[in-house]
């Protein structure tokens, strides 16, 4: 029987054994600590418009986020009041969540390998979506493509946003480490 001690990652596993040695060949780095590594994923779904009619929107938005991560979501709140938009300072807008560890690997390894092929007409993640510090942004249109979702039990189809944080310093060793991981890019 396995112990929870016994249990890695297989992307954590994967990084360790071949992608380590793989970009420090690559990059010519003189120290394992200059390798990059993953540092966080941040996931955010933004209610928008929604939550300003129905303040249990982000509460269903941040039940969803807890169910997709694994982990509890916190409510976002707006910063300040915009009378346009009929917004008030306080008023929950949406949820976010950050995974660290091993929660982190195991989203990874479900976004690519699980997530990704279900979006509909999917030909690849953009390619250029990094800061110019080594982290990457994406988003996608439908947080229902997660099978940790019923699907017959969504009141409503958020849109989410996912940022992978890294140690690297640049895009190009970013890139390469997420290419690594088997990240689909179209470009």
């Amino acid at each position: 029987m396995l112990d929870a001690t016994d249990y890695t990652p297989r992307l954590k596993a994967l990084y360790r054994d071949t992608i380590r040695a793989a970009m420090k060949e690559e990059f010519g780095y003189s120290n394992d600590m200059q390798i990059p590594r993953l540092d966080k994923i941040v996931l955010n779904i933004g209610c928008g418009a929604e939550a300003v009619k129905d303040s249990k929107k982000a509460k269903s938005a941040q039940e969803d986020l807890t169910a997709i991560a694994g982990q509890k979501a916190l409510v976002t709140t707006a910063k300040k009041s915009i009378a346009g938009f009929r917004v008030r300072d306080g008023m929950p807008m949406g949820a976010k969540v950050t995974l660290r560890g091993d929660r982190m690997y195991e989203f990874l390894d479900r976004l690519i390998t699980i997530a990704m092929p279900r979006i509909r007409d999917f030909r690849g993640v953009a390619g250029k979506s990094f800061d110019g510090r080594g982290n990457y942004a994406c988003g996608i249109k439908e947080h229902i493509v997660f099978p940790e979702i019923d699907y017959d039990k969504v009141d409503e189809v958020w849109g989410m946003d996912i940022i992978i944080g890294t140690t690297a310093n640049t895009d190009a060793e970013a890139k390469a480490l997420l290419k690594a991981f088997n990240m689909p890019f179209n470009s």
